[in-house]
């Protein structure tokens, strides 16, 4: 009864209409009850509605779709890919860089862990949606940062995030 790609426009930005959603419960019960312990309440509601609905505008910026090759699964922070040509595990605590590939098609995200082989995760890949709470779960990312990497036009990979102790080695020459 809907069409395919209303059904995923509103899938996408489902986050921001439940936000908008407790945000004018929260509205009406503010200015309609007449004073009262509801009407503080109705405020309270509405501030976590705006807050859902900022979450919801930085997850549904971070969607890419989920038509890309291969599966992302994380399960307790580690992040396991299963793709057509390659795949991986990755544990967030032994992870020192994250990367965003733009020059790979579809895009990759780029996760290094030091003694294995980088894993690269397209953006587009089944599940891909669940890395968002594993990477903001990361020490010091920001997420602002790596969704304007995701949306604006890198010409080479960027780094989004590096561990505490990577940014401050020396860089060698040699």
């Amino acid at each position: 009864m809907i069409r395919p790609e209303v059904k995923q426009g509103l899938r996408r930005w489902q986050e921001v209409l439940v936000g908008a959603a407790v945000a004018a419960l929260g509205l009406y019960w503010a200015l309609f009850t007449g004073g009262g312990v509801l009407h503080w309440i109705g405020w309270l509601v509405c501030a976590v509605g705006c807050g859902l609905g900022v979450a919801g505008v930085q997850r549904a910026r971070f969607r890419q779709g989920s038509d890309g090759p291969g599966v992302v699964q994380v399960i307790e922070r580690r992040v396991s890919y299963f793709g057509p040509l390659n795949g991986g595990l990755v544990d967030l605590e032994a992870m020192t860089s994250l990367l965003l590939d733009p020059t790979e098609k579809p895009p990759h995200w780029v996760m290094r862990v030091p003694g294995q082989e980088p894993l690269h995760i397209p953006l587009t890949a089944k599940g891909a949606d669940q890395l968002f709470d594993a990477f903001a779960s990361l020490p010091g990312i920001q997420t602002e940062h790596m969704l304007r990497q995701m949306h604006g036009d890198p010409v080479g990979p960027v780094v989004i995030w590096r561990t505490p102790a990577a940014q401050d080695a020396p860089i060698r020459l040699h």
